[in-house]
């Protein structure tokens, strides 16, 4: 946490949330008491923009968390700013953690440019999705869960021709990981059923990586 992110929510004066219990946890952590709590995630998404709506109408702001990584990346979030920038609020992001952006940072692979598809469908359009993000043939980033990850390295195999891949899983959490290697050598380090934890999934496509030029050489 930053200082701006717990100063933000001493000064709010309400507090949309992914899950009351895990922010309430965050807020008493911090000796911070007293707050309006509004519940806001994919299952209520209408309703809650209504409530936050007009809270900020009565000339109060509204800070708003969800359980891990930024709002609106992959996480509940854009609903609620789209809706309040088409109704004339300001919306102001505070720089917070993001899954990607801390795999990327110590990715070993090509990642001066990369498509980020976030979460795959989990049955309708996957396979069309998956056979897209393997004709782009730039490095791809993914998000999946523990419940998945044996069948999108399957799909990896099936898909990419001849990748390589660096997975980021659980960061900053108790199981943190960070592994690299191809579609097989990750299928057996992360037994079906026996792997918990979130994934960023870093897909670099065959043939030889890009050579850096020596301007992005020195930059580093």
């Amino acid at each position: 946490m930053t200082f701006r992110a717990v100063s933000t929510l001493r000064d709010a004066g309400a507090i949309a949330c992914e899950d009351t219990r895990r922010t309430s946890i965050l807020l008493r952590h911090f000796g911070i008491q007293g707050k309006k709590l509004v519940s806001y995630h994919s299952f209520n998404e209408e309703r809650a923009v209504e409530q936050v709506t007009a809270i900020l109408e009565e000339g109060t702001d509204v800070a708003m968390v969800t359980d891990a990584g930024t709002p609106g990346i992959s996480d509940p979030g854009y609903s609620m700013a789209n809706s309040l920038h088409a109704r004339g609020f300001g919306v102001i992001p505070i720089p917070g953690p993001s899954a990607v952006t801390a795999a990327l940072s110590v990715c070993p692979l090509p990642v001066s440019s990369f498509f980020f598809a976030g979460f795959l469908p989990h049955k309708k359009g996957r396979k069309s999705r998956m056979e897209f993000l393997a004709s782009l043939g730039s490095t791809v980033v993914l998000y999946e869960s523990p419940h998945r990850i044996q069948k999108l390295l399957e799909e990896v195999k099936s898909n990419f021709p001849d990748p390589e891949l660096f997975i980021a899983r659980e960061i900053t959490k108790l199981h943190e990981e960070y592994v690299s290697g191809t579609p097989d050598s990750l299928l057996a380090h992360f037994p079906s059923g026996q792997t918990r934890g979130e994934f960023v999934v870093v897909i670099h496509p065959g043939g030889k990586r890009p050579k850096q030029s020596k301007e992005h050489a020195d930059h580093h």
